[in-house]
């Protein structure tokens, strides 16, 4: 009986004692909460900050240390902060050598809250991401991902983030469009489904037991990749397939893109939804902000602060944990500072143009293989060549994928389908060897290649060719389906190995002869 008394009296005052503190949460129910969502895609290991050549106002732009600082900055000043990531986390040379290991690390002490799986997650295969996202303490989402011919989903495809009382529910889902940005056999284990059902199923179950429904989206038109694309008009991307998503889908309060990095500078309102939308530009170069204000009494956004913010690497210093763990990573590869060549002058890449880095790579496939021409995807080049000594992780960034150089044979009529792929400028310029090209811009997609020539003669359609490509192009990503059409003839070594060898062969290596690829001149008109 004692026992009992006493539970009955410590129960009685912890009521007692409570009474205040609930008082108090009843109290703050009926005022108005400011939530501040803090985001960030396309990191794609950009950890260094770089010359913002582009810009007025900055010297230097980005920096992962850098944007953690600005991160914590937020958190100090600002109430109720939460930090999400649109996915492509991995790339560069480090996630390659411990195959996403260091992202997830530096995330994890960055304090994201989820992030959805992006297309360079599976640079390294679906295997590879299924274990390495085990590493992340906090969701790794995909609610349109499932292993192959089965319900059964690769990643969880929503989660619940509670503090302080605010409860948001997070959805993460991978474009159907991105996965075309994947070397195939990558991501062929799994099925990328229909956005849509899958992001309104998690809706249902989410809404009315959350005050927030935000939505991490990898998809639409894939990113240029080129360091000064913000400042670049004919790169710009569209962010419609966003739009067209929230369109699809009531319930979604708040939708952080990523993908084709196309920078939202306030955010975009859908028209019927009201969903807000934002994306960043990529490569850490700026931290999307967006604050709202939580109506009390309707339980709905009463208004919204959104905004990119520059990461100004001169103004923050590096985070202290950010920069020892970098330092920790970098110490365990001693490798990458090894000196492995030298160039005569900095190679630049451009993404819809012939560029000095893509001919330099194209002609280096085409004299390895001893193929009769050489193409490299402009996208597949991450980061300009330095003038003067070059490191291996110069070239490891550059190009960070783990594809080989493969050697195909093709038609002339199939060369001419992959040039018009090449020239709708979606994925960029195929960057070539072997080739001299004429096309004219001003005409339809499909219609755009006005002559080819190999070694000055032009090409026929029942010509042959040895072509030298990465594996990427081979299994027909980034669209290019007559590819895998042509006779599969040898496979050489790693694409990075490749490009190594060459550097190391040479005592200098030379810029390339430009003017392969040139826009027709069109005859002089003056009718009105």
């Amino acid at each position: 009986m004692r026992l009992k008394r006493n539970v009955a009296l410590l129960a009685l005052v912890v009521f007692l004692t409570s009474m205040p503190a609930m008082a108090e949460v009843s109290a703050s129910s009926t005022e108005d909460r400011v939530v501040t969502l803090l985001f960030t895609n396309d990191v794609e290991s950009a950890y260094d900050p770089i010359p913002a050549f582009w810009l007025d106002d900055l010297e230097i732009i980005g920096g992962i240390a850098e944007i953690t600082t600005l991160i914590r900055e937020l958190r100090s000043s600002e109430p109720n902060v939460f930090l999400f990531d649109s996915g492509d986390v991995f790339t560069g040379a480090l996630a390659k050598l411990t195959e996403g290991e260091l992202a997830f690390e530096l995330m994890m002490s960055m304090g994201y809250d989820a992030m959805a799986i992006g297309n360079h997650e599976f640079e390294y295969g679906a295997g590879t991401l299924a274990w390495e996202k085990n590493r992340a303490p906090f969701p790794v989402l995909g609610a349109n991902l499932f292993y192959k011919d089965t319900d059964h989903p690769f990643a969880p495809p929503h989660t619940v983030i509670e503090r302080d009382g605010i409860r948001i529910g997070v959805i993460g889902i991978m474009g159907q469009d991105a996965a075309t940005a994947i070397i195939p056999s990558f991501i062929a284990p799994l099925d990328v489904r229909d956005p849509v059902p899958a992001v309104r199923r998690s809706v249902e179950e989410l809404r009315g037991q959350v005050d927030l429904v935000v939505l991490l989206t990898h998809q639409g038109k894939t990113a240029p990749m080129q360091t000064d694309a913000e400042a670049d008009p004919r790169l710009q991307r569209d962010i419609d397939a966003d739009i067209r998503l929230a369109g699809a889908v009531e319930g979604i309060d708040v939708l952080f893109a990523g993908h084709a990095d196309a920078g939202t500078p306030e955010p975009v309102v859908h028209e019927t939804t009201g969903t807000l939308i934002m994306q960043t530009y990529g490569q850490a170069t700026h931290l999307g902000y967006l604050q709202l204000t939580l109506d009390a009494e309707n339980e709905k956004i009463s208004s919204f602060d959104g905004k990119l913010i520059p990461v100004d690497s001169k103004r923050l210093a590096p985070d202290p944990l950010i920069e020892a763990k970098l330092d920790q990573y970098r110490r365990s590869f001693p490798e990458l500072s090894e000196r492995v060549g030298r160039t005569r002058a900095r190679m630049n890449r451009r993404y819809i143009e012939e560029s000095d880095l893509g001919n330099l790579v194209a002609d280096i496939f085409a004299e390895h293989a001893e193929a009769d021409i050489g193409f490299v995807h402009s996208g597949s080049l991450r980061k300009d060549l330095p003038g003067g000594d070059v490191a291996l992780v110069d070239i490891l960034d550059t190009y960070p994928f783990v594809d080989r150089v493969e050697v195909v044979k093709v038609t002339g009529e199939q060369l001419r389908r992959l040039l018009e792929r090449s020239l709708t400028l979606e994925r960029g310029l195929l960057q070539v060897s072997g080739l001299e090209i004429v096309y004219d811009l001003e005409q339809p997609p499909g219609q755009r290649l006005v002559s080819m020539r190999h070694k000055g003669r032009i090409v026929e359609p029942s010509d042959t060719f040895e072509v030298a490509a990465p594996t990427f192009l081979t299994e027909g990503g980034d669209l290019y389906e007559a590819f895998p059409e042509g006779d599969a003839v040898r496979s050489m070594g790693k694409v990075s190995d490749v490009i190594i060898d060459y550097f190391r062969s040479r005592d200098e290596v030379l810029v390339p002869q430009r003017g392969r690829q040139t826009q027709a001149v069109r005859p002089f008109s003056n009718q009105p």
